[in-house]
């Protein structure tokens, strides 16, 4: 840090080629520069420039010295924006990529608990599960993902993963609420309604009804979580969606955790591309994520 000056100053020489001229635009007297220069030299133990009739040029130290010089400039710029960053004063932004079972309620809140502490930040949400979740990494369209039972990928670097049960959803006074626990050939004694087999929560319930050789009556199919929560409560199906999946503040509708002995929790992961620096927002909107998301092991 203390040769930060000196350095703006050996890159001012170089780039204007003469002590006088580049004394100017510094506004020091081209002595005082001189003598700056020759200070630094002394202390470097090489001298940088070679003194030419016609002005200053760099020699081969000097060109290995400017190569540092602009290295740290850049990371010295770097240091500054993530402090501003921090400190709330540059306004920042962050993408999330994520699946639908997040955008009802947890997204939501904790985006706006995040916009609390730190308003200059905002934000994009792009409802991707998945293999295009991981896609939108990949391709820098999203600075996190947020996903459900994402397959594994090079690309991706895990910065959490936490469970959660799936859940079978019903309207209030469904007689599967009479149940003591919920198990899935409990489920399937009803009609069903199913998410398509490009959600992974479908990928698990069609392993787990063969596994246990179970049947279902699947009434309907659809892509939309929104859309199978709504249908459960006009006929007496049952729907599967993840925990979070299902607000907590829609009161026509209960959620029945399954128990593990037929399906496994499904893994919640929040990712990021594999090598990537995230922008201080992004990472610590991350952490946030970390501490409130519960974990059912």
């Amino acid at each position: 840090m203390r040769h930060l000056q000196i350095y703006r100053f050996i890159a001012e020489v170089a780039r204007r080629g003469s002590i006088r001229r580049a004394a100017d635009h510094l506004h020091i007297t081209p002595s005082a520069l001189t003598r700056k220069i020759q200070d630094f030299e002394d202390e470097l133990g090489a001298s940088v420039f070679e003194r030419l009739p016609q002005g200053m040029r760099l020699n081969a130290a000097g060109e290995l010295l400017l190569r540092h010089i602009r290295d740290q400039n850049a990371d010295f710029e770097r240091l500054q924006a993530e402090l501003s960053d921090l400190a709330g004063l540059r306004r920042g932004h962050v993408t999330v990529a994520c699946s639908q079972a997040f955008i009802d309620n947890v997204l939501p809140d904790e985006i706006a608990k995040y916009r609390a502490d730190f308003p200059q930040v905002t934000f994009s949400l792009d409802v991707r599960d998945n293999v295009m979740g991981i896609s939108a990494l990949a391709n820098y369209e999203a600075d996190l993902a947020l996903l459900i039972d994402p397959p594994a990928s090079a690309d991706v670097q895990e910065l959490f993963v936490k469970h959660q049960p799936l859940c079978a959803v019903v309207s209030k006074g469904h007689p599967l609420l009479e149940s003591k626990s919920t198990r899935l050939r409990d489920c399937l004694r009803f009609p069903v309604a199913l998410p398509r087999q490009t959600l992974a929560i479908r990928t698990l319930l069609d392993e787990a009804t063969w596994r246990l050789k179970l049947q279902a009556e699947i009434v309907v199919e659809s892509d939309s979580l929104e859309f199978l929560r709504s249908f459960v409560v006009r006929e007496a199906a049952v729907a599967f969606l993840p925990q979070s999946g299902v607000p907590p503040t829609d009161e026509r509708i209960c959620a029945l955790p399954i128990s593990d002995h037929d399906i496994d929790p499904l893994r919640v992961v929040l990712g990021q591309l594999r090598g990537r620096t995230l922008p201080i927002a992004a990472e610590k909107f991350a952490e946030q994520l970390d501490r409130r998301l519960p974990d059912a092991r």
